[in-house]
């Protein structure tokens, strides 16, 4: 009897080694396994389109920014400049004569029409200025993804993707189309202005194709590659 039972504990001590160093295999396998599914795992359409339209969305909205009230030319603001002119021929202001005794202020009034005008576009900001004027912030367009054209893998955490986006205009838009009737109206100078200065631009142009490059954060989230 006393032999058995030290048999049979040489065969328990001899098994748990060999129960720990199976455990020890099984976890080794299990992680590679993981992290060798994990960098299989590619960049698939449905992320590339968002991380793309969220980049797009982070390049902000173009906007006009320009007062009504007693307008002092400065260097922030020139009520002399092609961007008032412009508001001025398509009836959204009244731009009057110069005043004081250097003639660089000058009365800028919103008509009914501009009233009218900006209540058709959202997102439009006011604020009085300390000088009494009031300021106001008219978006103009923003970029829109077209869509996402190919995905390139460069490694299992870096990736280019291509794709198409173009302008979403307000009607604020529409009279800055650099290709339009009114823009076009401006001479070469002015024209140039509207586009350096007050966002005018060729807003229905076909669209852009730009290709943008991708990491893998920690996270499993992919964004745009930093170096």
């Amino acid at each position: 009897m006393f032999e058995q039972e030290l048999e049979l504990e040489k065969q328990e001590s001899s098994i748990v080694p060999l129960l720990l160093i199976v455990a020890l295999i099984l976890t080794v396998v299990g992680v590679a396994g993981y992290y060798l599914i994990q960098n299989r795992k590619v960049l698939s359409m449905e992320e590339a389109t968002q991380v793309a339209a969220s980049v797009l969305k982070q390049q902000g909205t173009v906007t006009l920014r320009f007062h009504t009230g007693l307008v002092k030319s400065s260097v922030d603001d020139n009520p002399q400049g092609p961007h008032y002119r412009l508001l001025d021929k398509t009836g959204l202001v009244v731009v009057g004569k110069a005043q004081g005794a250097y003639g660089t202020t000058y009365p800028i009034a919103l008509t009914t029409a501009g009233q009218e005008f900006l209540k058709r576009i959202d997102g439009v900001t006011t604020a009085k200025e300390k000088d009494g004027t009031e300021v106001y912030e008219v978006p103009v367009a923003e970029r829109k993804l077209v869509a996402v054209s190919d995905i390139k893998m460069l490694s299992p955490t870096r990736a280019n993707v291509s794709m198409s986006w173009n302008w979403k205009t307000t009607p604020m838009g529409e009279l800055l189309d650099a290709s339009g009737p009114t823009v076009k109206s401006f001479n070469t100078w002015d024209r140039s202005t509207l586009i350096d200065k007050y966002g005018a631009n060729f807003y229905h142009a076909a669209p852009t194709q730009v290709t943008i490059s991708l990491a893998k954060a920690d996270n499993g989230t992919w964004q745009v590659a930093t170096e």
